[in-house]
């Protein structure tokens, strides 16, 4: 194998490398990123949960004072 072969391979090889470091960090990153969408979703479900029952509750309550409305009529 001559010398410029075994120049281009070694650099071929090294270039290789760093791709895959590369690659591994990139996936790292997709992880952490699918994580965090997961626990903002979660988060969102939470607040939305929480605004229907507020929702429910004013409802309630003002059906509740619409009714003491019209007795006092």
């Amino acid at each position: 194998m001559s010398d410029v072969v075994a120049a281009l391979l070694l650099a071929l090889a090294a270039e290789n490398a760093e791709l895959r470091e590369q690659l591994a960090s990139a996936q790292d990153m997709l992880v952490e990123t699918a994580i965090d969408a997961g626990n903002m979703h979660a988060l969102v479900e939470a607040m939305r949960t929480e605004r229907d029952a507020w929702r429910e509750e004013a409802e309630r309550l003002s059906g509740s004072q619409s009714r003491r409305d019209r007795r006092a009529c």
